[in-house]
């Protein structure tokens, strides 16, 4: 039984051990990367507070933004950070996919959130192998193509190897144990080769089990139904929640056209900071605003209010959403590992330098192997 499973195991490596190890690389090189985009431009991400120093109303900081670039630009949220020294960060309509950074104590605009194009590629090639759905970002979770198929069924492998390799791992005897529990130095390259292989690859099996496990949710719609359902929810479920569009309430006019009062925004964000005495952050859209709670675990409330008015009618809370809902942000903390902030993401960066190194030195053990075996059977092959 033992010779099958590693048979199994070698037979699934030798294929897909390099797309393994293209995936692994790619999303240990993601796994900090707000923390060196955000390194890399300060000037965006941070802002300082002159001393005694109050943010500016919403309102207030719009009309800066339009004396700056221009009265047309459409602002369809806002985002307020708790913390003093981070900027305030605005969406503007026709460049969703970056945001506005706005000094909230001055209202001077200091630039365009942009995620480095090294970054893009790697998400693109962990995700896709460089071979996207179109258009990209596609429009559906199940929109497909071959990269993305490739990278699926290589996931799914993953957890086979995973899994024999820790069947293989098991060891027979007290001794045994205690020789794959740890990293022999000094007895040469390729027992050093083998205990990275063995050891450190049982050390990282559950996390990278954890990875695979999760990441499979955005390769396969089947999978992700059956992940689901094995957790108590559904995959096509979810609060029907406000898009984030241009603001629709009442004041002005122009070009026949209603336009927001954004000071309506001022209200809203006074009563959600005396409604909440701690948070991360307040996103303010057209008729709804987020309350991002603390913690490493994605959790929001929404505050519904009028448009007109300002006034909140309601509240959805997180402690009362469907675990259907849940689940999306779940599934991203335990892939990405921020779900236990910086040590778990730590972790989860040497367990996927650990998934690319474990094909390589897989390669070669079996290289070393097959090599053993030709050079043994050379002289009974000139004998005969």
């Amino acid at each position: 039984m033992n010779m099958f499973i590693r048979r199994i195991h070698l037979w699934l490596s030798v294929p897909l051990g390099l797309i393994v190890c293209i995936i692994c690389l790619s999303g240990a090189t993601m796994v900090f990367d707000s923390e060196i985009t955000e390194s890399l431009n300060p000037s965006i991400y941070k802002v300082e507070r002159p001393e005694g120093a109050v943010p500016l109303q919403p309102s207030q900081i719009v009309e800066k933004v339009h004396r700056q670039l221009s009265d047309t630009v459409e602002v369809s949220s806002m985002e307020f950070s708790a913390d003093p020294e981070r900027a305030c960060m605005l969406s503007i309509k026709g460049a969703e996919k970056k945001s506005l950074s706005v000094n909230q104590y001055t209202g001077e605009v200091n630039g365009w959130t942009e995620s480095p194009q090294f970054f893009q590629t790697m998400r693109k090639l962990h995700r896709w192998l460089l071979d996207p759905p179109s258009p990209c970002p596609p429009a559906s979770k199940d929109a497909t193509s071959v990269g993305k198929v490739i990278v699926g069924i290589t996931t799914l492998v993953m957890v086979a190897l995973l899994i024999t390799g820790l069947v293989i791992w098991f060891p027979r005897t007290r001794k045994m144990l205690g020789n794959r529990l740890k990293v022999a130095f000094g007895k040469g390259t390729r027992r050093l080769i083998y205990d990275c292989h063995v050891t450190l690859g049982f050390y990282a099996t559950i996390f990278l089990l954890l990875m695979a496990l999760t990441g499979l949710t955005w390769s396969f719609g089947w999978y992700r139904s059956l992940f689901y359902d094995v957790f108590g929810a559904s995959a096509s479920s979810g609060t029907a929640t406000a898009s984030v569009s241009r603001p629709s309430g009442e004041k002005k006019e122009k070009d026949g056209q209603k336009e927001f009062d954004y000071s309506v925004w001022n209200s809203v964000l006074a009563q959600l900071k005396q409604e909440y005495s701690e948070y991360k952050s307040i996103s303010l859209e057209a008729a709804q605003a987020k309350v991002s709670l603390p913690g490493n675990m994605p959790r929001t409330d929404t505050a519904k209010f009028n448009p007109e008015s300002g006034k909140i009618t309601g509240y959805s809370l997180y402690s009362q959403t469907p675990r259907s809902d849940k689940m999306k942000g779940w599934i991203y903390s335990f892939h990405t590992g921020s779900w236990g902030g910086i040590i778990t993401k730590i972790i989860q960066f040497i367990a996927a330098l650990i998934g690319f190194i474990l094909p390589l030195s897989g390669y070669y053990m079996w290289w070393k192997r097959t090599s053993r075996k030709r050079k043994n059977a050379a002289p009974r092959t000139a004998g005969k």
